[in-house]
């Protein structure tokens, strides 16, 4: 069996009840205006018949997502064609149509994020707000670059915030803590190349995706000494907005936190960044020194595990990490080569979408949210995210492996996690369960992740 290669995805953004482009960002080549009012046209159409057209395939293997977001935005998603996914039956559309309909999902979410809900809902000047959308393109486009494999992250895919293992995770929770109630605020995030090193308990209770979409807006703001940007919370405040006040503490180190009009961003950075976190400067560059490994020294992975990652189903948090091709070489001359780290990032992302479609379904909503049965919190219904293959069953589903031209996966879920598991070819696959508890024993006992 062969993965199929992500091809080049197009994102398109227009006014739902007139059809004027607001925006288009991804591929170099854009489609020409004829087609882009075609594509929206027969979305018009299907909705005039009643009928809701949420995607299709064309006939050279591309896809088309349609989304209307609060009858006033419509988001289209058009990928290219892709390599055929050989043996893989009827899913790969499935497939697909759950990536790019979480690229929408997201998408809008970091609209509402920056501009507030209102402004994308009450729309009384079409080129003003085309003009403030400018403004998203940054976060967009890395939303962009994690759809098509290029991102070294997996939250915007999983919903769970990407973490980072610190080596001395007690000290810098301490810091984060006294850091932000100086603040005059309950939600701190210590960033450390991109990840989610610390947290304060109000930070991770606020709705996954927001979690996932302040640390992009994080990683897109990261180059200055400070910044006092307004956000507003997509499900927990849409239209008003919060101050995220983001200082860069050491090169690749950076604490946010969200707060109301005080404190001002020069009296954070000049009484409270330096009183809080020059103790403890020692422990970040130890965390630092972590780097994309993202687990510290004392977590030893086997050598026959080429990416893993790791998902607190309770805490909806999660560490991932791809090894180097050139540390593990293929094991025998005549094997095939390993697969390189941004397509072992793109292989990872595509094992999870894979077993999320058929065997490990996402609880989208958190325990502490209450939503009307079968919704998501965005009106859709959660079924439509499953394929008919994961309602035919039974029982749970508790483990899953798959053999493809590149590498075996594996997928094993528990109570409290679900992990998936890369590995080279030369491993026997009666051997992957075995490699697959091994490391989630390593990865939960070492840090009680």
């Amino acid at each position: 069996m062969m993965l199929q290669q992500t091809g080049s995805v197009q994102l398109l953004c227009l006014t739902a009840n007139s059809g004027v482009p607001l925006f288009t960002r991804g591929a170099c080549k854009q489609l020409p205006f004829s087609i882009i009012g075609s594509l929206n046209g027969v979305h018009m159409f299907g909705a005039g018949q009643g009928v809701v057209l949420g995607g299709c395939e064309t006939d050279r293997g591309g896809r088309v997502v349609w989304r209307v977001f609060q009858d006033s935005v419509m988001l289209i998603a058009v990928s290219a064609g892709r390599h055929a996914q050989q043996g893989s039956g009827s899913g790969d559309s499935g497939e697909g149509d759950f990536q790019m309909r979480r690229l929408l999902e997201n998408v809008w979410s970091c609209m509402v994020l920056v501009l507030g809900q209102d402004e994308l809902v009450s729309v009384r000047n079409v080129e003003r707000l085309k003009r403030d959308l400018r403004s998203c393109y940054r976060l967009i486009d890395q939303l962009l670059e994690g759809v098509q494999g290029q991102q070294s992250t997996m939250g915007d895919l999983t919903h769970c915030g990407d973490c980072l293992l610190p080596t001395n995770p007690a000290l810098l929770q301490e810091a984060l803590d006294g850091f932000t109630q100086a603040a005059e605020s309950e939600f701190g995030c210590l960033m450390v190349h991109g990840r989610i090193a610390a947290a304060t308990d109000k930070w991770w209770r606020l709705a996954p995706q927001e979690v996932v979409l302040l640390s992009a807006l994080a990683r897109t703001l990261s180059g200055s000494a400070s910044c006092d940007f307004p956000v507003f919370l997509p499900q927990g405040s849409p239209n008003v907005a919060h101050r995220l006040l983001r200082f860069q503490l050491l090169l690749g180190a950076d604490v946010c936190v969200l707060c109301g009009p005080s404190p001002t961003l020069n009296r954070a950075e000049s009484e409270l960044v330096g009183r809080f976190w020059s103790p403890v400067v020692e422990a970040l560059r130890g965390t630092l020194a972590v780097g994309e490994r993202c687990l510290p020294g004392s977590v030893t992975l086997r050598p026959d595990v080429l990416a893993v990652l790791l998902i607190n189903r309770e805490s909806r948090r999660s560490v991932s990490c791809v090894k180097t091709v050139s540390a593990h070489p293929s094991p025998h001359p005549c094997s095939p080569p390993l697969p390189s780290k941004t397509r072992c990032w793109e292989l990872l992302r595509l094992f999870f979408t894979f077993s999320a479609t058929r065997y490990f379904p996402l609880e989208e909503t958190p325990p502490t949210l209450a939503l009307t049965p079968g919704q998501n919190g965005h009106g859709e219904d959660t079924e439509s995210l499953q394929e008919d293959f994961v309602l035919g069953f039974f029982h749970q589903p508790l483990q899953c492996y798959l053999v493809t031209d590149e590498c075996k996966c594996y997928g094993l879920q528990t109570g409290q996690h679900q992990l998936y598991l890369l590995t080279p070819l030369s491993v026997p696959t009666f051997a992957l369960r075995s490699v697959a508890t091994e490391t989630l024993s390593a990865l939960t006992a070492a840090k009680g992740f």
